[in-house]
């Protein structure tokens, strides 16, 4: 039997077996694919649709979701292999699906990407049905913003109280030395903990941004959008999805850009332009996120 048959027969829940009838025990890649695929073809029986008199339609792309370590694991040629044979079973698979219909989704793409906030051996599967929704999966890393600089400060400026201080400078340089003193550490005007639903990862849970302005734009970023804070991994994640501002001590508000709605408080729901009153310890959720201002 085939490697595509036996493949085939394992996403079915069937045993392959070999030439004296025996069952085929499966390898620790095989285990993963057929894994990943059953989870695909499930995706595309559920979205595949054919309307009256029309040919048949599926997502064309799938985009599958790996944990850290599974990610490092698959890498180099490796993770080429994987991609290839899923696209191979499953190009098979679509064409097995629609049947004698017209099948009118004429590329079919997989590719692999990673969520930090899955476990190991664990992924997850997302479709898309836009063709350039996989363009804002390139997240841009924003910029390092320049230090300010130090201000400096002539030997001639200094104070006799100060004297003992850069004494030791005075006696290695000229009249011009620079005196660099420690900056004070700046205090964050507030802080978001970000936790994503569904894991029970413990450092997802800790997760603590500080933010040191009092606007912050939160949501999955793209090239051309930058946002303070990301929300990776999930496409129902509007490329700029919120604004949270800071308008007083204690008191924040909330304005959802998002095509899906935002939950703020107990379940209430805000809609694309609507804005809401949040305070600190108030439960904020954005698709799978859950955040809270610290």
């Amino acid at each position: 039997m085939s490697w595509l048959a036996n493949i085939k027969k394992w996403i079915d829940g069937e045993d392959a077996v070999t030439a004296a009838s025996d069952p085929r025990p499966r390898s620790k890649w095989e285990d993963f694919l057929v894994a990943i695929a059953r989870e695909v073809d499930q995706t595309m029986q559920r979205e595949m649709f054919t309307p009256p008199g029309g040919p048949t339609y599926i997502p064309r792309e799938y985009i599958v979701f790996l944990s850290s370590a599974d990610d490092a694991d698959w890498q180099g040629e490796k993770r080429e292999g994987l991609e290839r044979g899923l696209h191979h079973v499953l190009s098979d698979r679509a064409r097995e699906l629609v049947g004698e219909k017209h099948f009118q989704t004429k590329t079919f793409t997989v590719e692999l990407r990673v969520d930090s906030t899955l476990e190991p051996s664990h992924f997850r599967v997302q479709h898309v049905w836009d063709s350039l929704a996989q363009k804002t999966l390139v997240r841009a890393r924003k910029p390092p913003v320049a230090a300010p600089e130090a201000p400096t400060v002539k030997l001639a400026d200094v104070t006799e109280q100060e004297g003992d201080d850069v004494a030791n400078v005075a006696n290695s340089s000229d009249d011009e030395a620079t005196v660099v003193r420690p900056r004070k550490p700046q205090e964050p005007a507030f802080s978001i903990s970000l936790r994503r639903k569904g894991t029970d990862s413990e450092a997802c849970a800790r997760d603590v941004r500080p933010f040191f302005k009092n606007e912050v734009t939160i949501g999955r970023g793209s090239k051309v959008i930058d946002v303070d804070l990301k929300l990776e991994g999930d496409l129902e994640v509007s490329r700029k999805h919120a604004t949270l501002i800071k308008r007083g001590e204690g008191e924040f508000n909330i304005t959802c850009h998002g095509a899906n709605a935002i939950e703020v408080g107990d379940n209430r729901e805000l809609a694309t332009g609507e804005t809401a009153d949040v305070k600190p310890g108030d439960k904020i959720v954005i698709s799978t996120f859950e955040l809270e201002i610290g």
